[in-house]
């Protein structure tokens, strides 16, 4: 949910600002010019239905099981399978948390996370938590952020899915910037996105 709207006349100004706070830093540079590349409208001729199709093929590409199903049904990701009859950025979010965390946790709910806004056994999902809170937020972060550059790869609304995570939120303080700079970094350190900020696709995906 976006904590504070950021207008469309005040959308350049935030952008350029926290680019010109992000100078020096290559990859968080780059990362950010892939996000705000895609708010230009009509730039694909994509439906919902194509972007949403195409989440579930990266999916597949990574060797994730998926179900057609709603993750109100139970969990995004019930441990086994990730439940993608949801929106693309959602789906794409769920994959970044599966590249993200630890395999001694994949067989979890909600990776052991606990509940999140799309799951509809929350009770169980809590249950299943073992990560702390410093985890959490770490890993919620890093997800965000990767699922993003995915839209971004994809050529789906990946701006859209920026402002709704909140990332301009206080566009204009030196922390929102730093923090863009040192997800983006964390991400590159992990091997999870090249020095453009572009994700890394499956190596036994073919044509990607």
């Amino acid at each position: 949910m976006q904590l504070t709207p950021v207008d469309g006349n005040a959308l350049r100004r935030a952008l350029d600002h926290i680019g010109r706070a992000l100078a020096g830093d290559g990859i968080g540079t780059s990362a950010l010019a892939r996000i705000a590349a895609s708010r230009a409208p009509g730039t694909s001729a994509a439906t919902p239905a194509t972007h949403r199709s195409d989440a579930v093929a990266l999916a597949r590409a990574f060797g994730i099981a998926t179900l057609d199903e709603a993750p109100a049904a139970a969990f995004s990701w019930d441990g086994a399978r990730l439940r993608t009859r949801s929106e693309a950025s959602v789906i794409l979010h769920e994959i970044a948390h599966w590249q993200i965390c630890p395999p001694d946790r994949r067989h979890l709910p909600d990776f052991g996370l606990g509940a999140g806004p799309e799951t509809g056994d929350k009770a169980a999902a809590d249950r299943a938590a073992v990560a702390d809170f410093d985890t959490r937020q770490r890993e919620e972060t890093q997800a965000s952020m990767l699922g993003i550059l995915w839209e971004a790869a994809l050529d789906q609304p990946a701006f859209l899915a920026f402002q709704e995570q909140n990332w301009l939120e206080g566009w204009d303080r030196p922390a929102t910037a730093a923090a863009i700079a040192a997800t983006v970094d964390a991400l590159h350190a992990r091997g999870l996105i090249d020095a453009t900020g572009a994700p890394l696709r499956p190596r036994s995906s073919g044509e990607w």
